[in-house]
């Protein structure tokens, strides 16, 4: 009974783990932040000199709302509740847009940049090169890369310029979960 139980036990972990390593890179990082749904985590920014409109202000991303291709993360810096990361996963591939609200819940100018990933990428990083929408809308971005790092402690947004030496970064305590706070800008609670 006991070798019984036993080669039951090992046939199922073989199962798991065939299952586990048919899964895309991208799969797994998107199962991994759908973990965090409904959670909210402070920030600390890592950039420097720190951005004026950052610097000295409580940052809080919220992991809000997540089905299986959407997941929208409203990231506020102090009272600005304007800013949320929208990822989409399709076709294996994530893709990041900034969805900008004013206060009175419009579209900002500038809102909905971002880009796809151009692979599957890696279970812990996924990297967002500036798409056509973004280079027409916003043409200094047309060289921003995006990337979001991801583990069981922290989760990281960072931009790049390419050709400036300048990086964006904050960093996310995964291991400490705070308040939700109150819906972004545009969105009802």
């Amino acid at each position: 009974m006991y070798l019984k139980n036993l080669l039951l036990i090992l046939t199922l972990l073989t199962i798991q783990l065939t299952i586990a390593q048919e899964k895309s890179s991208a799969a797994q990082f998107w199962e991994n932040l759908k973990k965090h749904c409904g959670k909210s985590y402070e920030g600390t920014l890592i950039s420097t000199p720190a951005l004026d409109e950052f610097a000295g202000k409580k940052l809080v991303m919220h992991v809000r709302t997540c089905d299986d291709n959407t997941i929208r993360i409203p990231f506020f810096v102090g009272e600005d509740k304007s800013r949320t990361w929208v990822l989409t996963f399709e076709n294996n591939r994530i893709q990041l847009k900034h969805d900008h609200r004013n206060e009175d819940g419009s579209e900002d100018k500038v809102t909905m940049y971002g880009g796809t990933s151009t692979n599957s990428g890696l279970p812990n990083l996924q990297m967002f090169p500036a798409d056509q929408e973004t280079a027409d809308l916003i043409a200094y971005a047309s060289n921003n890369v995006w990337w979001i790092t991801l583990d069981d402690k922290s989760y990281s947004y960072n931009l790049r310029r390419t050709g400036s030496d300048k990086v964006f970064t904050v960093t996310f305590d995964l291991t400490k979960v705070i308040p939700n706070p109150s819906a972004p800008w545009g969105t009802k609670e």
